[in-house]
């Protein structure tokens, strides 16, 4: 992963990387980047299949190899959740999942593995709710997240909210993808807080048998400009693909529906889902 080496040095508190969310965000990539790998981000979904086992499953996966945690909120409209997550969100609202639920998991895992950073997943309507979304950054940094990702959000008019997140040391993640012009990535990185989301391709989320060609330059490109380190997701779901990104420069790589279909179809099967998550932490060496 050399190629953050030659990235261009961050703004002076531009966006929220200057947060100390941020800080600890980038304390998990920079140990594993000293361990000559890349860092592995599993998501899990609040709520599913129910708030105990859901809780176990987060616990679970961070044991089994993560170096941080994304936590999807559920929410009735995910506009960027494939079948896999959309059907999880589902069933989670179904048996009871609501945001105060969501924030006790956050609280839970945060408490009982201190040194991985939590970073929430969710969408404007549940975080600003028509306002400043003040009171929900509060919520999460209090529940001990260390930055969110609100998916449908863009610098463009993520000002408010970065300076809610910012005052109560949260970061906000953006999110980059491959049709995002070359020239707007960089602009996009320096407003990223913690790390800068890099979506692998054109869709939505869900396990592809393989990841397009063009990703490992995606990745190179990406990474050039971005003064945080490039977390890549959505398809990746197998160590052959956590080990391609690995070797093309990503930072981390994010995993999500292998993770949900790992566990089967009740949600349940925790062991599976943990050695589905050891294998793809033993696939993060970025050498050749």
């Amino acid at each position: 992963m050399t190629a953050t080496l030659d990235r261009p040095p961050p703004a002076a508190e531009a966006g929220t990387n200057h947060t100390a969310g941020a800080r600890r965000i980038a304390a998990a990539f920079a140990a594993a980047r000293s361990a000559g790998r890349a860092a592995l981000v599993p998501y899990v979904v609040a709520g599913y299949p129910d708030a105990e086992t859901s809780a176990r499953i987060a616990l679970t996966a961070i044991d089994a190899g993560a170096d941080l945690l994304e936590v999807g909120l559920p929410y009735s409209d995910p506009l960027a959740d494939g079948a896999t997550l959309q059907r999880a969100s589902q069933i989670a609202l179904a048996a009871g999942a609501t945001l105060d639920g969501s924030l006790r998991l956050i609280d839970r895992v945060a408490r009982s593995r201190r040194s991985t950073p939590i970073v929430p997943m969710g969408y404007a309507n549940q975080f600003l709710g028509g306002g400043d979304g003040a009171a929900a950054a509060r919520r999460l940094a209090d529940a001990g997240a260390s930055g969110v990702i609100v998916a449908d959000l863009t610098p463009d008019e993520g000002g408010p909210f970065e300076a809610v997140a910012a005052a109560v040391g949260l970061a906000v993640v953006y999110l980059v993808a491959p049709t995002t012009p070359p020239e707007r990535r960089g602009a996009i990185a320096a407003r990223s807080g913690g790390f800068l989301y890099c979506v692998s391709l054109v869709g939505v989320t869900g396990a592809r048998t393989s990841l397009p060609t063009s990703v490992g330059r995606l990745v190179r490109d990406v990474t050039a400009v971005s003064p945080v380190p490039v977390g890549v997701g959505f398809g990746v779901s197998k160590p052959a693909h956590v080990r391609a990104l690995a070797r093309a420069g990503a930072d981390g790589v994010i995993v999500a529906s292998a993770l949900v279909d790992a566990l089967g179809e009740k949600g349940t099967d925790v062991e599976a889902m943990a050695a589905l998550v050891a294998r793809l932490a033993g696939a993060t060496a970025s050498a050749a």
